[in-house]
C-alpha cells in the first residue's frame, strides 16, 4: 500500500475535514445494512491520516493531541463507527512510541507511514474484571513466544494488518504482542451484535498457539511505573468520539426541523424553525455541545502540556482534565442524540431514516467505561489532592 505522508497539524485537519464530509454520505446506509467500511478505511490509510502521530524523527507529522482529538471529533460526527475503529490504532501506535525499542520503532512506524492499520485484541469476557487478562505468552525454546487466548470486543481487528494483543508473560506482567492479521493460529470472527456502532466489527479473536518473535513484543507494564499519559490519550479519543456524536446528532436535528418538521398548531408560526419552544430547546442543546467541545479542547491541551513536561503533577492534571471531558461528552452525546426525536417530531422515528443510529452509537460507546468512576477520581483530586491511579483507563 502507498500512503500519502501528512506533514503538519494544519494539513491533518484539512484532510480529516474532507474525508469526514465524504464519509457522512452513506453513513446511515452503512449502519442500516451493516455494510462494513472497508473502502472508507482504505481511503483513510491512503490519506496518511493514520500516521499523523508518528514521531518526526521517524518521518511523521507528530501532531498535537489537540489536533488528533479534533480529527476524531470530525470523523465521529460523520460516522461514529469509523472513528471507533481508529481509536485502537492510535492507542497502539502510542504504545510503540512509549515502550518500543529503536528497531521496533523503526519497523512499526514505517508500517504505519505505509498505511498499515493496527487493530485491537485487548478485552476478555467471563473474567473477574476488565483487567483480569488471561491470554498468555509462553516462552519457546528458540527464544520466541507462543500466544494463546480468546479476546472479545476486538474493534478494528477484522480490518487490521497488525493485531496488538494484550497478554501476560511468564513474569505475569502485561505485554503487547503485535501479531500479523493473517498469522497461523489467528482467527477473527465477525460476531459483533451491538445495537450501536454496528459497523465496527468488534468481534472475537481466537489465538491458538500463535508463534510470536521476541522483537514483536512490547513490555506494556513499564508504561505504568512512572508518570504516564497512556490512559489520558486513549480516553481523550473516546471523549472526542462522544463529542462528535453529539455534534452530528445536533446537525441532523437542525436539518430535519428546518426542512421536514411541521410547526405545532398552538405555536402560531408558519414553520417549525420559528417555534419559540423549539428555539429554546435548540439553544439548550447547543450550549451542551459547545461546553463538551470546550472541555475536550482544554483536556487535549492539558495532555499536550504534560507531554512536553511529564511529571507526576502534569500527568495527573492531564488525566483529570480528560476525565472531566469524558464525563461531559458522554452525557451530552446521549442527551442530544435522544433529544433529536423530541425536537423533530414523530416522523423522525421512522426506521427508514435511521436517525436513531446517533442514539444507538452514543448509548453503546458510552458504556466503554463508567463515568461514575471518573467523577470519583475528579472529586478525590479536587477535595483531597489525590492523584488518579495509573491503570490506563484514566
Amino acid at each position: 500500500m502507498t500512503a500519502k505522508v501528512i506533514t503538519d497539524n494544519v494539513e491533518a485537519l484539512a484532510v480529516a475535514a474532507v474525508l469526514a464530509d465524504e464519509f457522512r454520505t452513506g453513513a446511515a446506509t452503512r449502519d442500516s445494512e451493516r455494510r462494513l467500511p472497508r473502502e472508507e478505511l482504505d481511503r483513510l490509510s491512503a490519506s496518511g491520516l493514520l500516521a499523523v502521530t508518528v514521531p518526526a524523527a521517524y518521518g511523521g507529522a507528530d501532531v498535537r493531541q489537540e489536533t488528533l482529538a479534533e480529527i476524531f471529533r470530525l470523523l465521529a460526527a460523520a460516522d461514529a463507527s469509523l472513528a471507533q475503529i481508529l481509536q485502537n490504532h492510535f492507542v497502539y501506535v502510542n504504545v510503540i512510541r512509549r515502550q518500543g525499542t529503536l528497531p521496533q520503532s523503526e519497523f512499526f512506524f514505517a508500517e504505519v507511514l505505509a498505511g498499515r492499520r493496527f487493530g485491537n485484541a485487548q478485552s476478555e469476557a467471563g473474567t473477574k474484571h476488565v483487567q483480569d487478562i488471561r491470554t498468555r505468552l509462553e516462552p519457546a525454546p528458540d527464544g520466541s513466544y507462543v500466544l494463546s487466548g480468546v479476546k472479545h470486543y476486538s474493534t478494528g481487528a477484522l480490518f487490521a494488518d497488525w493485531i496488538p494483543v494484550l497478554a501476560r508473560a511468564e513474569d505475569d506482567n502485561l505485554h503487547v504482542a503485535y501479531v500479523p492479521r493473517d498469522a497461523d493460529g489467528v482467527t477473527v470472527v465477525d460476531d459483533w451484535d451491538g445495537m450501536g456502532q454496528r459497523t465496527t466489527a468488534s468481534g472475537t479473536v481466537h489465538l491458538d498457539a500463535v508463534a510470536v518473535p521476541a522483537d514483536r513484543i512490547v513490555p506494556h507494564h513499564l508504561t505504568f511505573q512512572g508518570p504516564q499519559l497512556h490512559g489520558a490519550v486513549a480516553q481523550l479519543l473516546h471523549a472526542a468520539i462522544d463529542a462528535g456524536i453529539a455534534a452530528g446528532a445536533l446537525a441532523e436535528a437542525v436539518e430535519f426541523v428546518r426542512t421536514k418538521s411541521r410547526p405545532w398548531f398552538e405555536s402560531g408560526v408558519d414553520t417549525a424553525a420559528e417555534d419559540p419552544l423549539l428555539i429554546q430547546r435548540f439553544g439548550e442543546l447547543a450550549i451542551q455541545v459547545r461546553a463538551s467541545e470546550a472541555l475536550l479542547g482544554a483536556a487535549a491541551r492539558a495532555v499536550d502540556a504534560a507531554g512536553a513536561d511529564l511529571t507526576e503533577d502534569s500527568a495527573a492534571e492531564a488525566s483529570i482534565a480528560v476525565a472531566a471531558a469524558k464525563v461531559h461528552t458522554a452525557a451530552t452525546a446521549v442527551e442530544v442524540a435522544g433529544a433529536l426525536f423530541e425536537v423533530s417530531g414523530t416522523r423522525s422515528a421512522l426506521n427508514a431514516l435511521n436517525l436513531h443510529r446517533h442514539w444507538r452509537d452514543a448509548r453503546t460507546h458510552t458504556l466503554h467505561d463508567p463515568a461514575r468512576w471518573k467523577i470519583q477520581h475528579i472529586g478525590r483530586h479536587v477535595l483531597n489532592g489525590t492523584k488518579p491511579p495509573r491503570h490506563g483507563l484514566l
